[in-house]
């Protein structure tokens, strides 16, 4: 299985880049992680973003890959600890699917990339700067790939 993450946004700080790869460079060989960049859709003054969601939501919905399920990060999805996404990630390996993580841009996420969601899942319920967001779920996945080998990185 390969975890895929797709996030809005292609000029990150280094230290978003340094954190996203710490962690993806941990992952056990058979659970890899792969990163996808979506240039975010221009958005003009006094605009409310719908046209840059739209734009950004095609980039989305083009760079999933087939037979993923795509788990779309919201402030409204599913609240999970980190043993649930371990045990999410357990149920995808014996379906034998890959997560497609999506993180959308600073004006959200289209209705469109929602609704191809297999999964919400929110990440925190405090509001994440969407680059920061991206090292979270980074280290996350890293965790909960950790306790489905074993690994004592996690501790109750």
């Amino acid at each position: 299985m390969k975890l895929h993450l797709i996030a809005v946004g292609h000029k990150m700080p280094g230290w978003v880049d340094a954190g996203f790869d710490d962690y993806a460079r941990r992952m056990p060989p058979d659970l890899p992680l792969r990163f996808t960049a979506i240039k975010p859709g221009h958005r003009t003054a006094g605009e409310d973003g719908a046209r840059a969601r739209q734009v950004e939501a095609e980039r989305i919905l083009a760079a999933l890959p087939e037979g993923s399920v795509a788990v779309v990060l919201d402030e409204r999805g599913t609240q999970v600890t980190t043993r649930e996404l371990a045990q999410w990630m357990q149920g995808w390996m014996g379906e034998g699917v890959s997560p497609a993580f999506v993180i959308g841009g600073a004006d959200g996420l289209d209705d469109r990339v929602k609704a191809r969601a297999g999964r919400l899942m929110g990440l925190s319920r405090l509001t994440l700067p969407h680059a920061l967001a991206r090292v979270v779920l980074a280290e996350q996945l890293y965790r909960a790939a950790c306790i489905l080998k074993g690994h004592p990185y996690h501790r109750d």
